[in-house]
């Protein structure tokens, strides 16, 4: 029996070459049963007529399944669904019942309903994007990040790419951390200081599950990084937000907390950077209260306007100061790639803590980062963002000054973004709401505070959108304030 050319058809838009789209087409009907071992396939002629598109191309598609064995040659007699094909398996089908446990109930919905900045997942498809944190397809490397990971895919790495690690990370990852990153921070590490994880988040929480929970307290920024207090939170400790100011979190206000969690160096999400006698004195506070420090230096490869200030774990001489960074903001977010730097004993106890949870990260990724780092890539590509970052924030704050928004914190060393304030009736989340419609997506700055917070502020990054774009897509923000958008 012979699979009619029916079967098959093109969709609009799918992902790959057109042979690939057949490859996918012919394992999709077999894995899904239904093409059958030894059913015939369409001729090449009749299957090319069929899509509109050339012989060759199926005749290539079909010769790539004969040789992963989903199909087999029969000379003249055509192509033929293989006896030896993957095949699912058979189970017998049945219905799904009505959910007999209420797990909302159950979990107390103590994760799920965490403050989070909410923004749409087809964010890229709005032509005024001020959205935080995502990467620039412009500005990415995609050639040499291709050839670094295809080297990471050779047989001289098939060990750094197969093996199972344990609870070890990709020695050359390691040493570039410890030669080109970290100095650059003023850190002096060694390999048993350092930890890779699943990007920051990950970090932080390993640090937080380390040094915390019942009965501890945790002194946190606010407004600050949602994430840290969900993270307290999950833990069983106090999380005790302390207000910021324009030099970032008072020393003077972490007293009876064990720990702290601080962005020293770009504040988040007021983007102040602390200064060197701030981070002596929160020091010097640690030390006489007997605490631990957290700092996260998120987005300090992006200090363009001024020398970035050495990080806080740079001035630390008691090792009181856990490090955490991350590739997400210098090269792509989805890499999930990110680190731990600490004492020896805090390291090996995050080591085990990672182990139970995942292991390591994956090698491949591990090693083609090691490449991209070691090549040079990372310093040009990260240079390439700060000359484009700098132009786009010089027409944001153009564009700002013009319309005559409130910026609440801009920060003076550079960044990807502006922390804005509204009017105080303003509600900016039914003004984000709002502005969708128009085309425009801006981050609400509700999720950064402690409790209710105030309303009214909101963050506008420049790191994904067109410069040209960004003129436009202010203006529209203006009218809609100015049109008395969402009172609250």
């Amino acid at each position: 029996m012979s699979i009619p050319v029916e079967a098959f058809y093109l969709t609009p838009g799918a992902q790959g070459s057109l042979q690939q789209q057949i490859r996918a087409m012919v394992t999709q009907g077999i894995l899904a049963g239904r093409f059958r071992p030894g059913q015939r396939m369409p001729s090449s002629r009749g299957l090319a007529e069929h899509l509109g598109i050339s012989r060759i191309t199926v005749t290539l598609a079909y010769a790539d399944l004969v040789s992963s064995d989903y199909l087999t040659s029969a000379g003249r007699s055509g192509y033929f669904v293989s006896e030896n094909a993957p095949r699912a398996p058979e189970f017998p089908k049945t219905l799904q019942r009505a959910e007999a446990v209420n797990f909302r109930a159950l979990t107390g919905g103590r994760f799920s309903q965490s403050a989070r900045v909410e923004r749409p997942e087809d964010w890229d498809r709005y032509p005024y994007p001020f959205i935080y944190g995502q990467a620039d397809p412009t500005l990415f490397d995609h050639q040499n990040w291709r050839q670094c990971a295809l080297r990471a895919l050779g047989k001289r790495d098939f060990a750094a790419l197969t093996s199972d690690y344990y609870e070890r990370d990709d020695p050359l990852l390691v040493e570039q951390l410890l030669r080109t990153i970290l100095p650059r921070r003023g850190i002096a590490a060694r390999e048993e200081d350092v930890l890779l994880t699943l990007g920051a988040q990950n970090a932080l929480w390993i640090a937080a599950t380390l040094l915390l929970g019942p009965g501890r307290r945790a002194t946190v920024e606010n407004p600050g990084y949602p994430s840290w207090r969900s993270i307290v939170a999950a833990t069983g400790a106090e999380a005790i937000p302390v207000d910021v100011d324009a030099l970032g979190l008072p020393p003077d206000r972490v007293a009876g907390s064990n720990v702290v969690f601080v962005t020293p160096s770009h504040q988040c999400p007021t983007n102040a950077t602390m200064p060197v006698e701030r981070r002596v004195a929160l020091l010097e506070a640690a030390e006489a209260q007997d605490l631990v420090i957290v700092e996260d230096d998120y987005e300090f490869e992006m200090s363009f306007l001024k020398p970035v200030a050495p990080a806080l774990k740079s001035l630390d001489q008691a090792g009181r100061v856990i490090y955490a960074g991350s590739f997400s903001k210098s090269v792509f977010p989805g890499l999930r790639l990110g680190y731990l730097v600490g004492p020896p004993g805090f390291i090996a106890e995050a080591r085990a803590l990672r182990a139970m949870m995942l292991k390591h990260p994956p090698g491949h990724i591990q090693r083609t980062m090691a490449y991209f780092l070691g090549l040079g890539h990372y310093d040009a590509l990260v240079n390439r963002m700060k000359g484009a970052f700098r132009r786009r924030r010089q027409v944001m704050a153009e564009a700002i000054a013009a319309e005559g928004l409130t910026v609440a914190g801009q920060g003076g060393f550079g960044g990807s973004s502006f922390w804005m304030r509204a009017l105080e009736t303003v509600d900016t989340e039914a003004l984000a709401l709002r502005l969708r419609s128009e085309g425009v997506l801006i981050e609400p700055g509700r999720a950064f505070f402690a409790g209710e917070g105030p309303r009214n502020y909101y963050r506008l990054a420049y790191s994904s959108i067109a410069p040209q774009k960004i003129g436009e897509g202010v203006a529209r923000i203006a009218r809609a304030l100015g049109q008395g958008a969402a009172p609250r």
